[in-house]
């Protein structure tokens, strides 16, 4: 995902009944308002309609929107602070949908300028000379933001702007405001253009944006230029590097009129609610198999063993779920193969053979609790664990999951008379299960069980669960009665998992 953001998407076409002139713009009533207004007046407007003011963000209704709302009725600039993946810059970008759906610009001017108030001499002068007849265009909502990822690499020009050498070569003089070219942030006048990460901005470029902050204006290369933009401004931050690694300096934070803290989701339905909606699942995962991939989430941001500084992405629950489910998918593929290789008469399976053979219902990819070991090992990097636990990622991530499947379990199935599962393993009996055994052969493995209805309707999956659902629940039961210690566990050479008892 691009983190430059400044007019590279293609603009919507505006109504055909929108005013073509400038004449036509007063005639129709059109009254200029600046970017902070426009955004006061449309969140009111959303707030007396009982609408949603920010689609999308999730777990902030209640600590950081009603922050957020006060900084944009009070037309403060604001900079958000809290660790990765806490959803700063979507909430950000969310702002841009408070804006007018359209709004009339000069055709053609670099800085959006509004028909009825020009900036640039060249602009001034093109609406003296035309008038009401002066030909005016209209700017989608979507391409009045800019966003910039601050490096310590980004300079003066990218941000605010420089003196173009091929317009001084084409004989304009150093005086002429036309010989500049402008950086990102008059590019988004009359828009919101956002800073990620702004300690990382050198300090000597943050002076830069004072001028954008209080005066409203730019200086170039100390040209007598004064244009008064109007812009929203946000930044975000990362409390860490706020105070450490960079630092945002102080007469630039003292012009921001909020500073406001995000936060990662307070509770577990939160934490749930962001996976369900974020997720690119391609393939069924049942809720308790969320539910424990929320809490493992949980589980690791509170865990001693990681680096609470750096904090635990929202996106590690997300891309757990994501990879479960493509366990989920590829047993189902598996299966598949296996499957019609015994129907040819156990020759190795090819896409040829697979096609020639007779059509075999496959295995519906639906996510196993077992499922989630995967992740432990495709997910460490995405953790900043403490100095003294290097080597031994794998096994406190592991340890984690296993406590907050067992959370689940005692969560989900607590007072269900599960005395049936455990015969299953009685006098020496024993299930197995793994990552390529088919729904349809560990069902054969346990048959008819008492409480399993019980089970499957306390887990969601209602009266008629598939086969694949019935699977994941019975693995869930099996896996929460080893990890309560009331049934053994061995994982044998092949990667399956046995269930037995407890000795």
């Amino acid at each position: 995902m691009g983190r430059v953001s400044v007019h590279t998407q293609i603009s919507p076409a505006p109504p055909a009944d929108l005013p073509g002139t400038l004449g036509a713009l007063r005639a129709a009533g059109h009254h200029y308002r600046t970017v902070k207004q426009e955004l006061r007046d449309n969140l009111l407007a959303r707030m007396r309609a009982g609408e949603d003011r920010f689609p999308g963000i999730v777990g902030y209704e209640d600590t950081v929107l009603p922050e957020v709302e006060r900084a944009l009725l009070a037309g403060h600039d604001m900079v958000l602070l809290g660790e990765r993946g806490q959803g700063k810059t979507r909430l950000i970008r969310s702002l841009g949908g408070l804006l007018d759906e359209w709004t009339p610009v000069i055709p053609g001017s670099v800085l959006n300028e509004h028909p009825m108030r020009p900036l640039t001499p060249a602009s001034r002068a093109l609406v003296d000379s035309a008038g009401d007849d002066l030909p005016i265009g209209w700017l989608h909502r979507s391409m009045r933001y800019g966003e910039k990822l601050a490096t310590p690499d980004t300079s003066v020009g990218d941000l605010i702007g420089d003196v173009d050498p091929v317009r001084l070569a084409q004989g304009r003089t150093l005086g002429d405001p036309e010989t500049i070219h402008f950086g990102l942030v008059p590019r988004t006048n009359r828009g919101v253009f956002a800073v990620n990460e702004l300690p990382d901005l050198a300090e000597r470029i943050q002076v830069a944006l004072l001028n954008v902050l209080e005066e409203r204006d730019i200086q170039v290369r100390g040209y007598q230029l004064r244009l008064p933009l109007d812009l929203l401004l946000v930044a975000s931050a990362n409390p860490d590097d706020y105070t450490n690694r960079g630092r945002i300096i102080t007469p630039l934070k003292d012009r921001f009129g909020a500073e406001i803290r995000t936060h990662y989701p307070l509770d577990l339905e939160l934490e749930l609610a962001l996976i369900r909606q974020e997720a690119d699942l391609v393939a069924g995962v049942p809720e308790h198999v969320l539910e424990v991939l929320a809490r493992f989430a949980r589980e690791v941001r509170e865990s001693p063993s990681v680096d609470p500084r750096s904090g635990v992405s929202a996106r590690f629950a997300i891309a757990a779920a994501e990879t479960v489910a493509a366990a989920a998918l590829r047993r189902s593929g598996l299966l598949a193969a296996s499957a019609s290789a015994e129907v040819l008469g156990g020759g190795p399976a090819t896409s040829e053979s697979v096609n020639r053979g007779p059509r075999l219902t496959p295995e519906a990819p639906v996510a196993r609790v077992g499922d989630a070991v995967s992740v432990t090992s495709t997910l460490r990097g995405k953790v900043e664990f403490e100095s003294g636990e290097e080597g031994r990622e794998i096994e406190v991530l592991a340890h984690l999951l296993r406590t907050a499947t067992a959370e689940t379990f005692r969560t989900r199935l607590a007072g269900l008379d599960l005395s049936g599962f455990t015969a299953l393993v009685a006098e020496g009996g024993a299930v197995e299960t793994g990552e390529l055994v088919s729904s349809a052969e560990l069902l054969r493995q346990v048959g008819t069980v008492p409480g399993l209805a019980k089970v499957l309707d306390r887990l969601g999956f209602g009266d008629a669960p598939s086969p694949e659902e019935a699977a994941a629940g019975i693995e869930f039961v099996l896996e929460g009665l080893h990890l309560t210690r009331r049934l053994g566990k061995d994982v044998t050479e092949s990667g399956r998992t046995v269930y037995g008892g407890r000795g």
